[in-house]
């Protein structure tokens, strides 16, 4: 597909959407660079992982056991569970199960979380229609930069959550793709999504309250349906993004933005896929905490020797300052308890941010000592470094440093191979067993050459 130029575009402002419905439709499977293809592969296998493990959840199972006997049925798994129903309601399931454990893959440039709006949703279509992989590819990849570079083109209001915003639009058209929509079409299912967000606030995170962990499941039943209401001639407003994400939940919505370097430059290789349970944020004070813990004597600090640990951050470092989280879900948004959880254990497996360390009471007194504030000059860096600084101060007055200025897993510092297939692996083997678990990571690295996904369940 040719793309036109930005600055031959028409003037009116909607026309971002022609170029963007022309795009998610024209592009063939073999115009997606390899570089994305394989970033998408490992994608597809990190959130299939994470889903079925968020689905082991105590609240999903109960919510599993009572949304499914009403929910019509279909072909598409109900990841983890063993069940399958339709499309909108495995996706809705799979979703919410995707988010629980805060594993779920992110991209700072996006302003949030495109992949676990756009994965669920093509998946359940594709299950249920024998979708063949490498068309499943396709729209994924063509899903995940449609939303995507709406979300980079503004300015997220600090209080919105950004899950169930503008990643309804990612599944919409990734169903919109596979449905077999046209141009016109696809633009008006983008305004309808667009018109049909969660306005989910942050301050579920401060207070852990898990019905955020809904918005991203509301956001793939509502690309679906998106696309079911354009299919039965429902209309949009002329360009819903640009009063959505420039006046409601955001600010400052640039619409030529959206369309720079479409085709070139794909956001989906920008993204990160996260090895700790906690907001992304939290991670870059989790790198710091490493660098600074690698300049003491093997490695480790005592806790009991700690008279307090300093962070210095970014605006949403300081925002998930909370030293007390209200439950265990609230641990995930807490640099306090995470960097405690840590230093208490002297490692980050995923079993360090578990139930048993937030009932620990030698982890909860080191996260009151914990002090989190935001150095403005690294909020004028952000998004292009994370920069947190971070220093273990001792009751004897010695000291330990540690920066991080690109958090691990992002394109310019990223996991190992191996660490990612590890995270698969701690997350799958308990709900599949070994066997099973290899097999299905070995056939996402190969998921465009199965002809028929319903045989991927």
């Amino acid at each position: 597909m040719i793309i036109p130029d930005v600055n031959t575009v028409a003037t009116e402002t909607a026309d971002y959407l022609d170029v963007l419905s022309r795009f998610a439709c024209e592009t063939r499977f073999d115009d997606i660079p390899d570089p994305v293809l394989a970033r998408c592969r490992v994608l597809v296998a990190d959130t299939l992982a994470v889903v079925a493990a968020g689905m082991q959840e105590p609240e999903m199972k109960a919510l599993a056991v009572n949304h499914l006997p009403s929910a019509g049925a279909g072909s598409a798994s109900v990841i983890g569970s063993g069940k399958h129903c339709n499309p909108l309601d495995a996706a809705l399931l799979n979703a919410t199960a995707g988010v629980w454990l805060e594993l779920d893959e992110g991209n700072f440039y996006t302003n949030g979380h495109p992949g676990i709006h756009v994965i669920p949703a093509a998946l359940a279509y594709a299950q249920e229609h024998g979708v063949p992989g490498r068309d499943f590819m396709a729209a994924v990849a063509l899903g995940y930069e449609i939303c995507g570079r709406i979300g980079g083109a503004y300015k997220m209001k600090t209080i919105v959550q950004p899950h169930g915003t503008y990643g309804v639009i990612g599944a919409a058209v990734a169903v919109g793709r596979l449905s077999g929509l046209n141009a016109g079409q696809m633009r008006e299912a983008i305004n309808i999504a667009a018109s049909t967000p969660m306005g989910g606030n942050r301050q579920t995170m401060h207070d852990g309250a898990t019905v955020r962990n809904y918005y991203a499941g509301h956001g793939n039943f509502m690309g679906q349906m998106a696309v079911r209401l354009v299919q039965s001639g429902f209309t949009g407003p002329r360009d819903a993004p640009s009063v959505t994400y420039g006046k409601l939940l955001a600010d400052d919505f640039k619409p030529a933005q959206v369309i720079a370097d479409l085709g070139r430059k794909w956001t989906l290789s920008q993204g990160y896929i996260k090895l700790y349970p906690s907001g992304r944020y939290v991670h870059s004070a989790i790198d710091a905490l490493f660098d600074a813990l690698a300049k003491a004597p093997g490695g480790r600090v005592d806790p009991k020797v700690v008279e307090k640990v300093e962070v210095r951050g970014y605006k949403m470092v300081a925002f998930l300052g909370e030293k007390r989280p209200k439950n265990l879900f609230g641990t995930r948004f807490s640099v306090p308890f995470s960097v405690a959880a840590i230093m208490h254990h002297g490692r980050a497996d995923l079993d360090c941010f578990g139930a048993q360390t937030f009932a620990n009471q030698a982890v909860l007194d080191l996260a009151a000592r914990v002090e989190v504030s935001e150095e403005p000059a690294f909020t004028a860096q952000f998004p292009g470094k994370q920069t947190v600084d971070l220093k273990i101060v001792l009751k004897d007055g010695e000291a330990y440093a540690g920066r991080c200025e690109v958090t691990k897993g992002e394109p310019g510092n990223p996991h190992a191979p191996k660490d990612v297939e590890r995270k698969f692996r701690q997350l799958a083997i308990p709900v599949w067993g070994e066997q099973l678990a290899h097999e299905l990571y070995q056939a996402c690295m190969r998921i465009e050459t199965i002809p028929d996904l319903r045989l991927f369940n």
